[in-house]
C-alpha cells in the first residue's frame, strides 16, 4: 500500500485553504498552519465579495486556468453544500484603442468566451448605473460571478479538515528549512515538524518567511469603500460587478445584502506596506478624494460619502504574474505568492496545481507563462 505523502500548507487563506482541500481530496496527509484562522480580515480575502471573470485584461494564458477554476468552484459548492459564488455576469470597461482592451477582445474571440460588446448607447440602456466616456467600450462577460471570499476560505479549509487534514490555527511558522536527506522542517513557537513537502501560501508575509526569494513581492495597502445608491432602482438589471481599465483603474461589486456598492482601486493607488503586522488601517479623508472623482464621473447615482471603509493587503510582482512553482534549488518547497490583486478567482485552480507540484513534482496545467521554474520572474 502506498504511504500518503505528508505535506505542510503554510497559510490557510485564499490559496492555502484551496491547496489543503485539493491535497486532502487526493489522499495526502495534510498539516496546515495559519497565523490567524481561515477567513480572517488581515490579508487579501476580505470585503465580502470578489469578482470571478473569464474575460481578462492581461495575459491570455490565464483563460485555461480560469476555466479550470470555474469547474472547481462548482465542485466546492456541491461538496460543501455552501453557496460561495453567484453567477451574475461581469462588465469590463476601458478605452477601445488601448492595448489591454484590444488584447481582451482578441483573446475573448480566440478562446470563444461567452461575451458581448456593448457600445455607449447599449450600456446606458441595459446598465444605466454606469457612464461610459467617449472612446470607451464595455464588454459583458456572461461567465462572470460574485464570490464570497471569507465564506469560501472557511468552506475550503473546513472541507479539507473533514477529509482528514489537520489545521493549526493561530500558529505562525517562523522558518521553513530544507532537511538533510530530503523533506522540510517546519518551525513554529511550539516546536519543529518534519514533512515530505511544504507549500508556502502566506500572502503578504512571503518576504518575511522566505527573504531569499529571487524576487521579492511588493506588498500594498488596499482600501475599499462601500456606497449607497441615491436612486432606488440602482440594482435593476442585476447590477453585475465591474472592472474599469486604465485610465480609471477601479472595480466595484454590489454588496451581498443588495444595499450598497463596494469600490476598490488598482495597484497604482495602493500605498506600500513595509511590515504586514503594522498595517495602517486608518483611512484618511484625503484618501477618499479619488473615490469621489470616480463616482462623479462614472457612477453619479452613488452617494460619494461611504458608509463603510476597510483596509486589506495584497502582494504584487513586477510582471503582474504570480510566483508559482518550486523554490529554486528546493524540490520539496512549493511557493505561491504575488497574485497582484487578481488571484482569488483562480484560487481553486491554484490549489489543484499546488497539489500536482507537491505530490508529483510537476503539473500538466499550463503555467509556464507565469515564471521559469515557477519562482523568480520579473
Amino acid at each position: 500500500m502506498r504511504i500518503p505523502k505528508r505535506v505542510a500548507v503554510i497559510g490557510a487563506g485564499s490559496m492555502g485553504s484551496q491547496v489543503m482541500w485539493r491535497l486532502a481530496a487526493r489522499g495526502a496527509e495534510v498539516i496546515g498552519y495559519d497565523r490567524y484562522a481561515p477567513g480572517h480580515d488581515r490579508g487579501a480575502a476580505g470585503g465580502e465579495s470578489r469578482i470571478f471573470r473569464a474575460v481578462h485584461l492581461s495575459e491570455p494564458g490565464y483563460i485555461p486556468l480560469l476555466r479550470l477554476a470555474d469547474g472547481l468552484w462548482e465542485q466546492l459548492q456541491a461538496e460543501t453544500g455552501r453557496t460561495l459564488r453567484r453567477r451574475s455576469g461581469s462588465l469590463v470597461m476601458g478605452e477601445t484603442a488601448s492595448s489591454a482592451m484590444r488584447q481582451l477582445l482578441s483573446a475573448s474571440s480566440t478562446h470563444r468566451l461567452d461575451h458581448e460588446v456593448l457600445d455607449r448607447e447599449e450600456l446606458a440602456r441595459r446598465y444605466p448605473q454606469h457612464r461610459l466616456p467617449d472612446g470607451h467600450t464595455a464588454v459583458l462577460d456572461r461567465m462572470g460571478a460574485i464570490i464570497r471570499p471569507e465564506a469560501s476560505v472557511q468552506a475550503a479549509a473546513a472541507h479539507a479538515e473533514q477529509l482528514g487534514a489537520r489545521l493549526h490555527r493561530y500558529t505562525p511558522v517562523r522558518e521553513v528549512l530544507p532537511a538533510a536527506g530530503g523533506g522540510v522542517h517546519i518551525v513554529t513557537d511550539h516546536g519543529t515538524d518534519h514533512v515530505d513537502t511544504a507549500v508556502v501560501t502566506v500572502g503578504p508575509w512571503i518576504n518575511t518567511l522566505l527573504p531569499d526569494l529571487p524576487r521579492s513581492v511588493d506588498v500594498r495597502r488596499v482600501v475599499c469603500s462601500w456606497h449607497l445608491p441615491t436612486r432606488h432602482d440602482w440594482f435593476a438589471g442585476g447590477a453585475p460587478p465591474f472592472v474599469r481599465a486604465t485610465p480609471h483603474d477601479c472595480f466595484g461589486l454590489p454588496s451581498p445584502d443588495g444595499i450598497s456598492v463596494k469600490l476598490g482601486l488598482s495597484f497604482a493607488r495602493h500605498l506600500p506596506v513595509p511590515e504586514p503586522e503594522r498595517l495602517d488601517r486608518t483611512v484618511r479623508p484625503e484618501e477618499l478624494d479619488i473615490f469621489r472623482e470616480l463616482i462623479g464621473e462614472l457612477m453619479p447615482d452613488l452617494n460619494p460619502d461611504p458608509i463603510r471603509l476597510s483596509v486589506y493587503m495584497e502582494g504584487y510582482t513586477e510582471s503582474g504574474n504570480p510566483l508559482v512553482g518550486h523554490l529554486p534549488g528546493e524540490d520539496d518547497i512549493v511557493v505561491m505568492a504575488g497574485f497582484s490583486g487578481s488571484g482569488f478567482k483562480l484560487s481553486p485552480a491554484m490549489g489543484e496545481i499546488a497539489a500536482d507540484l507537491a505530490l508529483d513534482g510537476s503539473t500538466d496545467h499550463p503555467i509556464d507563462f507565469l515564471a521559469p521554474a515557477g519562482v523568480g520572474a520579473a
